[in-house]
């Protein structure tokens, strides 16, 4: 998911106060050092603690030019202190609605996969007469460690995922895609999606593909052409949706594990899956 540019605004704020505050502190430091013949440790104390308006009232300028050299860190220092405290507390708030936008998309992703994704997946990988080459990746690949992850995710993402289109039942195809047509239509207005650019690329591919096979009044005798055609939709959408169902898979493996477990006795790439616990 995109970072959004509300959060991109408030940690950069949050950083140039940061940024500001450390060299007020030091000229502040260094000033103080010199007009008042404090040690550094001294001076360090006495700007930092004239800056956050404690004052313990220990330490106090005496020169004229150490009394007008604290007026101007108070003035400068308090306001670029209090606005990085409110930027902190703005960044806290940030990052934890970007959390609940995480978790609501993978809820959506969840709702795609559990209605439609999934069995695409396993019409489409049973069409894929290559298969067998990446087959044990797929069902690795879910259940690795991160370290071990990135080379099987940098394979299956060179892999080729095509499809024998003479395999494909297009007639069903098109009755399980038009029957979801709705539901698909539902998640491609949902506005939280506009944060995933990824998956709402799938969904798009997903749904094209449903508009191509839904305008074809006859199905089952297509032309070697068309046929073609509708074989590099069905290779697009193939891929994205392995792409996409990795990246989920390890989110449920880290935050669902109960969900994970579920996942894992039907995956769509396991031949012998099944949902009972045995």
């Amino acid at each position: 998911m995109k970072k959004s540019t509300n959060s991109k605004a408030v940690s950069f704020r949050f950083w140039a106060f940061l940024a500001g505050l450390a060299l007020i502190i030091c000229a502040g430091t260094l000033g103080f050092a010199a007009v008042e013949h404090f040690s550094l440790t001294d001076a360090f104390y006495f700007s930092v603690v004239t800056i956050t308006t404690v004052g313990f009232g220990d330490l106090h300028p005496v020169t004229p030019a150490g009394k007008v050299l604290a007026v101007v860190l108070i003035l400068m220092g308090v306001g670029i202190f209090t606005g990085m405290v409110a930027s902190a507390a703005d960044m806290i708030l940030s990052r934890r609605e970007t959390q609940q936008r995480l978790e609501k998309l993978n809820m959506v992703i969840g709702a795609f996969y559990s209605e439609v994704g999934t069995r695409l997946l396993v019409n489409f990988s049973d069409c894929d007469p290559q298969l067998e080459m990446i087959r044990q990746d797929l069902l690795k690949g879910t259940r690795c460690p991160d370290e071990d992850f990135r080379p099987i995710n940098a394979k299956l993402r060179k892999y080729d995922y095509a499809v024998d289109i003479g395999k494909v039942d297009l007639a069903h195809l098109r009755s399980v895609l038009a029957g979801k047509r709705t539901f698909l239509l539902r998640l491609v207005e949902n506005p939280t999606l506009l944060e995933h650019e990824t998956f709402t690329d799938l969904l798009m591919a997903v749904f094209h593909l449903t508009e191509e096979l839904i305008h074809r009044e006859e199905i089952r005798d297509l032309p070697e052409t068309d046929m073609v055609h509708i074989a590099g939709d069905i290779k697009r959408v193939y891929g994205m949706l392995v792409d996409q169902w990795l990246d989920y898979m390890r989110y449920l493996k880290v935050n669902y594990p109960y969900l994970f477990s579920l996942a894992m006795r039907t995956n769509p790439f396991d031949q012998g899956a099944t949902p009972v616990v045995k």
